[in-house]
């Protein structure tokens, strides 16, 4: 049972991202602040959920939110400044953006660049212990992946609209064949897979 992370001393707010281990498109991450008597049902870490149940709840979060929002950093930036620095800066736009100010921070993993102002605490899978950082897993994958199937459109062959943007064998076969798009991660190898392993990523 996840729990309701809400300090009775701070108004927090639970940041996480989505997209890092990609191959194409940004990484996105989502900021919220929850009620403190926030009930969601079956909110967990989203790469636990259906695609039909994180759009349910994206819907309910969106709706009684004390405040929410998400953020991106788009593949350019982050050949520029890593992946790492790219998913905390997504982090720290989301939080910029937010109707309300946090006066505290919950962050999924395990490091973080701290935001100006506003102490933190990083908390290993906190998208499986804690109820704000579990929808800001559901905003930041759902928006992105909403991203990435607009996308997929204009890019058919790459099948993001499957993937993501993710490694898959269909994925990388394509990007060996019909080349990278503007979108490609250039810093991120696109190996042969039919001479290495490749993970087959659950969307």
């Amino acid at each position: 049972m996840l729990l309701n992370c809400y300090q009775l001393d701070f108004l927090e707010a639970g940041c996480d991202e989505a997209g890092r281990g990609c191959l194409a498109g940004p990484v996105y991450a989502a900021a919220v602040i929850l009620p403190p008597d926030f009930v969601a049902g079956v909110l967990t870490d989203s790469k636990q959920l259906t695609h039909k149940q994180r759009v349910v709840l994206r819907e309910i979060i969106e709706k009684e939110a004390v405040a929410w929002a998400v953020a991106a950093v788009d593949n350019h930036e982050i050949d520029e400044i890593n992946i790492l620095n790219a998913s905390f800066l997504a982090m720290h736009r989301a939080i910029e953006k937010l109707a309300v100010k946090p006066e505290y921070l919950s962050i999924d993993g395990n490091r973080f660049k701290a935001y100006p102002g506003v102490p933190h605490s990083c908390i290993v899978k906190g998208d499986g212990k804690y109820l704000n950082i579990a929808a800001a897993s559901i905003l930041a994958k759902t928006h992105r992946d909403e991203y990435m199937e607009n996308l997929a459109v204009s890019y058919p062959a790459y099948q993001w609209h499957q993937n993501k943007g993710y490694p898959t064998k269909v994925h990388r076969l394509a990007a060996l064949k019909e080349g990278l798009t503007p979108f490609h991660r250039k810093t991120f190898t696109i190996s042969n897979p039919e001479l290495t392993l490749f993970s087959e990523i659950e969307v």
